[in-house]
């Protein structure tokens, strides 16, 4: 039943694993739960469609015909009409839905014999009003850590039911009424909870989808387990998880926690995200650790329209030294970072703090690397944000390079000559291959073939926040 796993399935991700803060938070509105009530309506709709009335046979005394003996087959629904519904929160306990004056129409056949040899038979057309149901839905984890789903203390009852036979004399309708009002709808009330049990329970093979642990590239993976139960309010759901990236198969909690963050009182989407400074920090930390922040730059490289070669020959217009002891040859430089990169979240701003280092090498004829210098490199980007599918990407661009010189094997030179070639390299090999891989992004919450419509982004102080709206795909 897609209806419940739009709103209930973020509302339990995994058993609590307890922890101070969240490094990501949600938030499902109003707007969520009408949606949800639209697409439960539909679901239960066609669920009651398969109520299956058994056949039935007695025998009543009529005046002045005497006893009858009576059988009812082949009842069948034909239609199902659910004008009213309705669901809501229980602060505290899970979601409630109802649905009221719903009408179920069946047809089907009858067939009576009285006075030893006189048989009749028809068909009749049956409608039954003022139909009500209603169910809570609870929510636990199951064996494997999953989120399951259950209803809990439905209700249906019938009001009313009319009747209309096709053939046959008036005194079938007082023969049958009393029937009807009584084992019929008896009947259906016994038919109506089990199926929408039935349809809660559905749910759960449509849980296990959701990607608890979302593996980002063979680096890394995010853990979105929830660090504390759901807090259910009359307005909404709301939802702490922990957000934290991993090496994949190594989790290493990083030296830094997340600090406290509440999502603004903002319902124009029906679901609300805050991904904290600590996730994106969490990622990069990561990304440190496996090595994967370095990044060997050779002259095949740099577009051939630059002057600028990477060679001997060309940095040794700057620095002599280099040309002199190792003449005609290419070099390469290996750019990677000393710590982790620092991402900070202000207002409408993310700027990146990347803090390394730029080692020279000249590339001997039998492939023997010879350092030439090593440099210390602070670099400042802003990156901009945005929501691809169902996936956070991102893209940065250079604010501010800062060199200085770390060590130098050539003698001393003027660090200033080789800014505007560094400066180049970074621009123009080391951003744009940082932005392919970024592009890619990294998979936000999600459940089966769940989308995002009418997203938008905002980046606010120490975290950002995605507001969407919601739809499944069958």
């Amino acid at each position: 039943m897609k209806f419940l796993c739009g709103w209930l399935t973020l509302a339990a991700f995994i058993p609590v694993t307890f922890s101070a803060n969240p490094g990501v938070e949600i938030k499902l509105t109003d707007k969520g739960l009408e949606y949800g009530r639209q697409l439960g309506v539909a679901s239960i709709q066609e669920r009651l469609k398969t109520i299956k009335i058994p056949d039935m046979s007695g025998k009543e005394r009529v005046r002045p015909i005497g006893k009858v003996k009576y059988s009812l087959t082949n009842m069948r629904v034909v239609n199902v009409g659910l004008p009213k519904s309705v669901v809501g929160l229980v602060p505290g306990s899970g979601v409630r839905f109802s649905i009221a004056d719903a009408f179920i129409s069946l047809t089907g056949n009858w067939r009576v014999k009285y006075l030893r040899r006189i048989k009749d038979r028809g068909s009749f057309d049956l409608k039954v009003n003022q139909l009500t149901i209603g169910t809570t839905i609870s929510v636990k984890s199951d064996e494997t850590g999953r989120p399951a789903v259950a209803a809990v203390g439905c209700t249906a009852n019938v009001g009313s039911a009319s009747i209309k036979f096709h053939r046959g004399a008036s005194w079938l309708y007082n023969l049958f009424r009393k029937f009807f009002n009584k084992a019929l709808r008896k009947a259906m009330e016994q038919q109506i909870c089990p199926l929408v049990v039935k349809a809660v329970s559905d749910m759960n093979p449509h849980l296990k989808t959701l990607n608890v642990v979302a593996k980002v590239d063979k680096y890394a993976e995010i853990d979105y387990s929830m660090v504390s139960s759901p807090t259910i309010s009359s307005t909404s759901i709301d939802l702490a998880l922990k957000g934290e990236f991993y090496n994949i198969g190594k989790h290493v909690e990083p030296p830094f926690s997340p600090a406290a963050f509440s999502l603004p009182p903002q319902n124009d989407n029906m679901l609300y995200i805050g991904v904290s400074a600590f996730t994106t920090n969490s990622a990069a930390f990561v990304y440190n650790k496996a090595g994967a922040l370095s990044l060997y730059i050779t002259d095949d490289m740099i577009p051939k329209s630059s002057p600028v070669r990477l060679n001997t020959k060309t940095v040794g217009l700057l620095i002599p030294e280099i040309d002199k002891r190792f003449p005609g040859l290419m070099m390469k430089l290996l750019v990677k970072t000393d710590k982790d990169p620092l991402i900070t979240f202000q207002p409408k701003s993310v700027t990146i703090q990347v803090v390394g280092t730029v080692t020279a090498y000249a590339i001997q004829a039998n492939g023997t690397l010879s350092p030439l210098f090593v440099l210390n490199m602070d670099i400042g980007v802003s990156a901009r944000l945005f929501v691809t599918e169902m996936k956070l990407a991102e893209s940065v661009s250079l604010d501010k390079m800062i060199v200085t010189l770390k060590a130098s094997y050539v003698g001393e030179f003027q660090i200033d000559s080789l800014d505007n070639i560094l400066k180049m390299v970074v621009k123009v090999v080391v951003i744009p291959r940082v932005n392919a891989q970024l592009a890619l992004g990294y998979p936000l919450p999600t459940l089966g073939k769940m989308k995002m419509v009418n997203t938008q982004l905002q980046i606010l102080k120490d975290y950002m926040l995605i507001g969407t709206d919601v739809q499944f795909t069958a």
